[in-house]
């Protein structure tokens, strides 16, 4: 792997793209099997390939990790995650383009890039350790499906 590709000191942000699945009033939450973060919940998601859309990214990435189908209904606001080491230096750079969705089949099992997964109640996340800025992204993520279902 080249000095740009590595995921540790990177010599620019790694874009991903994370998505979160509703299923009536519950969003799909994963716990995290890798550094940086391990065991935190956050949404499925990851690094986007090459040659792939932002959605396509998104959606591969919950089959791989979870097992789940879904519709996108929309992109969030982006996340920037930048960790440092004790010099300043950026130890962790990833820009993340979170995405809303609707649940359409399957149900959740942990893959090798999940220690486990579990639909939580937006109020029960802020009870978690999430990543960071989690909770905005999901009242984000449950605002954009009410607009398309009132009924939700």
């Amino acid at each position: 792997m080249s000095r740009a590709e590595t995921r540790l000191f990177p010599a620019r942000p790694i874009v991903g793209a994370s998505i979160a699945v509703i299923r009536g009033d519950r969003v799909l939450l994963a716990a995290r099997a890798n550094e940086p973060m391990r065991g935190v919940w956050t949404l499925p998601g990851g690094k986007v390939e090459a040659g792939e859309t932002l959605a396509e990214a998104a959606l591969r990435e919950l089959h791989e990790e979870v097992g789940l189908e879904a519709q996108v209904v929309g992109v969030l606001t982006p996340t920037e995650i930048i960790e440092r080491d004790g010099d300043g230096r950026a130890r962790h750079h990833y820009v993340v383009l979170p995405h809303a969705a609707l649940w359409t089949a399957g149900e959740p099992m942990p893959g090798p890039e999940a220690l486990d997964v579990r639909w939580a109640r937006l109020d029960e996340v802020a009870g978690l350790a999430t990543t960071p800025g989690l909770v905005g992204t999901l009242t984000e993520a449950f605002a954009r499906v009410a607009a398309l279902e009132p009924s939700l």
